[in-house]
Order: C-alpha cells, then structure tokens, then sequence
C-alpha cells in the first residue's frame, strides 16, 4: 500500500530539482537523465492512483490534511476527485514526455531542467491542493519558472512572449486572490478549506456570489485562455521551446476550466448556473469559432496549432456551460484529449523546426516522400484533431454537443458547424506542408528518431484507445462530475425559490 502518494507524485519533482542543481559542472549533461528520472517516477504513482481510485463515490479521497498556519487556518490538504484525477493523470505524463522532448536543450541545461521540475510541482500541486490558499501557492508557483523558461529559452521574440504571459497571469492571480481573501473573511468562521467554503454556499448572497464568480472567470479565463484574454498564447506557444509549448497546450491550459470546476461551480453555484451561459456557453462558442478562422489565416504551422488550441478548448467552455450530465463529463474529456492531441502536435513542428529552422507552411512541400514516417503521424495526429471517429476527440466533442444542445442548441450549432473549418485549415496545412512535388532543399531531412517517437507513440497510442473505449477515463469522472452538476442545478433551484 502506497502511503501519501499526492504528496509523492507532487514533490518528487521538487526533489529531483535540488539534484539538478547540486550536480557539478562536469556533470551537467546528465541533468536531463535526472529529471528523467525524476518524472519518470511519477508515472507509476499516477497508475497507482488511476488503479485505487474508487469511481463509485464523489467523495474526496486519499484526502492528507495537517495543520499549516494555525492561527490562520491554513491546512496542507491534498485530495482528489473525479474532477482532478484525470488531470493527475495528464501531468504526469505530460511531463515525463516533456523532459525527452527537451534533448535538443543544449544551453544552461541545470537551470533548464530544474526550473522544468519547479514547474511540474507547481502543475501537480494546483491539481491536488484543496486548500484555497495552498492551491493559489501551487498556481503562483507555476508563474516563475514558466516566464522564465520562454525567457531564457525561446524564441528571437522570447522577452517579448514572456513578459506579456507574467502580466496577463499575475492579472489573473490578483483576482483569484482577493476572491480568496473575500471568501475567507466571509461570515465568522474563517477558512480556506474549499470544502468547508462549498459546504456554506448557500450563505452567500448572490450579489456576491456574482461579484466573486466574475472576477475568478477573469482569472481563470486567463490561463484558458477564452476570448478576449487569448492573445498572450499565440506569441508564447510561438517563442517557447519545444517542450515548453507542449506543457503550455498539454496541462497549463486546463487549469482555467479545472479552476472554474473546482472553485466557481462548488462554492459560487447560484451564481454559476446563472453567469455560465454567458460567460463559459457565449464566450466558449467565441472561443470554437475565431479560434479556427484565425488558425485558417496563418502561414506560421506553430502559431496555426496555437490558434487551433484555442479553438478546441472552447468546446470545454461550452460544455462546461451546458449543466448537463454529458456536457459537463464532454467537457472533462475533452480536457484531457485536448491535452495529449496537441502535445503530439507540438512535437512534431518541433521535429521540422530542428531540421529546417523555419516554421513557414509555404517553405516546404512534399516531406511525405523524404520523411513517410514523420508525415504519417502528422496525418494521425491532424486526423485526431479533427475529430474523427475512432479517436479520442470525436468521442469528448460529441458528448459536449449532445449536452450543449439540450441548453443552448444555437450555441450547438455554432460549435458543429466550427468542424468543417477544422478540418479545411489541418487538411490544407498537410497538403502544402507534406503532399506534392518534394522541394529540394530539404532532399536532406533524416526521419524521426528513436527518441522523438519514443515521445509520440504513448500519445497516440492513448488517443486511440480512448477513441474505443473512452470509459477508462468517463468511468472515473463521471460520478463527482455529476454529483457537480446537481449541485449546482439544486441551488439555482433554491436561488429562484428564495427570489420569489
């Protein structure tokens, strides 16, 4: 029996940071093999969990709670449900496929390496935490290293990239924090127990209730990013290295929404059910549509998958704003399939990059006939982008919309209809990219290599399972997220009662 395994799968990496910095200098090469390691032993402790966790209940297990800061009440308490396992799942994985991705790193690999595993503490910690104050730790731990990792180690226009991502995100964290401080000082019972702060919703008022909701929408709408605060994620995604844009896409993205799931929807309810449409269903949709016209625009393949991310995580949004059983289970899905179809995405315009040093879909032509095995995953990967049956994201999308279409069918409509431009921008950047007559200057191009299909081939080995058997995640998820749903439906109810 594995004892305190959050903890483990949360520090391990914090760990595996300390050993990166104290390697000496003769042996800084080996620094990725530690931090290989380092994630790599975070794997088993995922499986682990995934194995022991118990989907019959919404109750929240492996719960680890100690006293912090006792006059303030501040808890270290860890636990997770059907709304984080699955994320618990993603990061880890994630991030031990991100460590491979980072070989090509060959400047000021200790610092690499170790802000890479501070920043996957951060991640697993916001996943867990389920203390309010512990969980905005975990969220602002994220912010440092990440700036950093894009500043240092991106792009021509990498300060540029970094700067603007701290400033939107420490917006965002601002306003999660005076929520937090107003939540805590709510009433005369302080706590930052989210538990104990869901169980007392009802005490709200709905004034403030909306006023909260509509600053921590702001704050997590950020890291989505949702319509009009997307416009940092283009030139991140852009500037950041490889496995950077990867974490970006694979995990950061997903705790906007985780955000809204386990603070906005539990202990803000009333004001959820009546907010959501608008600013989840209205902006989501947004969200599904500009996010593909503006992909069908560009000319750069890093920036067209950015633009497709945003897209895509708009259909979580939508979801999410259904209140339906299926929507809301779609949109958890949709999460984690958006997670690992875009880390494979990411990787391999990292792959051509590395071999061409352009990113331009005009630049190239025909790299099917010199790279066929390259060009096939890319096909797969595209394929699964576009939701096509059998893999992964047909499965998640079709749920939202079938939850979507039961509140807001206009909305619906909308986002279904967003698949034929999907498919038109994927299908036309795999034609001038990899079809056609080879352009020669690329004559050149060596296949992939053990170690980048090493980093592709769990990807898309989940994303075809889960397009056929999808209940190995639904079937952890689906009890705690309809148990939310309920929730927050029932106190909608009460809400309209009371008003009468």
């Amino acid at each position: 029996m594995l004892t305190h395994p959050l903890t483990l799968i949360t520090f391990i990496p914090l760990v595996g940071m300390v050993a990166i910095l104290l390697c000496p200098r003769a042996l800084t090469p080996m620094c990725k093999w530690v931090a290989a390691l380092t994630t790599g032993l975070q794997l088993p402790i995922a499986v682990w969990i995934y194995a022991h966790f118990d989907s019959a209940t919404s109750a929240i297990q492996m719960v680890e709670r100690h006293q912090w800061i006792a006059n303030y009440h501040v808890y270290y308490f860890l636990g997770i449900d059907g709304i984080s396992v699955s994320m618990v799942l993603l990061t880890a994985l994630i991030c031990f496929i991100s460590v491979f991705a980072s070989f090509s790193i060959t400047r000021a690999e200790k610092g690499y390496y170790a802000l890479l595993m501070l920043l996957d503490t951060g991640m697993m910690g916001v996943f867990v935490a389920l203390d309010f104050f512990l969980f905005y730790i975990f969220w602002e731990v994220m912010l440092l290293p990440m700036y950093f990792l894009i500043g240092i180690w991106g792009g021509p226009r990498r300060e540029y990239a970094a700067i603007k991502f701290f400033l939107y995100t420490l917006l965002g964290s601002v306003l999660i924090l005076l929520v937090m401080l107003a939540l805590y000082y709510y009433g005369d019972a302080h706590t930052f127990d989210m538990t104990q702060l869901a169980a007392r919703a009802g005490s709200y008022s709905l004034t403030f209730q909306r006023i909260c909701w509509l600053a921590l929408f702001v704050g997590f709408a950020i890291k989505i990013p949702a319509f009009p605060f997307h416009t940092w994620l283009p030139d991140a995604h852009v500037e950041a290295p490889t496995a950077i844009s990867v974490i970006l896409a694979g995990v950061l993205l997903k705790m906007g929404t985780y955000g809204i799931l386990r603070v906005n929807y539990p202990i803000l309810p009333a004001a959820s059910h009546e907010l959501a449409w608008i600013f989840l269903g209205l902006v989501g949709t947004i969200n599904i549509v500009y996010g593909a016209m503006v992909a069908m625009a560009q000319t750069d393949y890093k920036k067209l998958i950015a633009y497709s991310s945003i897209s895509h995580m708009g259909y979580v949004m939508l979801g999410i704003a259904s209140f339906t059983a299926v929507g809301i289970n779609g949109a958890v899905l949709q999460m984690f399939n958006h997670g690992t179809i875009t880390a494979m995405l990411f990787i391999l315009v990292g792959v051509i990059y590395d071999r061409a040093h352009h990113r331009e879909i005009d630049g190239f032509g025909g790299l099917a006939q010199q790279m066929p095995i390259y060009a096939g995953m890319t096909g797969f990967a595209f394929f699964a982008g576009m939701g096509l049956p059998g893999l992964s994201a047909f499965i998640s999308e079709v749920l939202v919309l079938i939850g979507a279409w039961q509140t807001h069918p206009l909305m619906t409509v909308f986002g279904a209809g967003t698949a034929i431009l999907t498919a038109g921008y994927l299908l036309w950047c795999f034609q001038r990219i990899y079809l056609g007559p080879l352009n020669e200057k690329y004559s050149g191009l060596t296949d992939l290599t053990l170690r980048e299909a090493f980093t592709l081939v769990p990807l898309a080995a989940i994303v075809l399972l889960l397009g056929w058997y999808p209940h190995a995640i639904l079937g952890l998820i689906h009890t705690s997220l309809d148990h939310l749903n309920q929730v927050v439906v029932n106190a909608a109810t009460s809400a309209t009662v009371a008003l009468r």
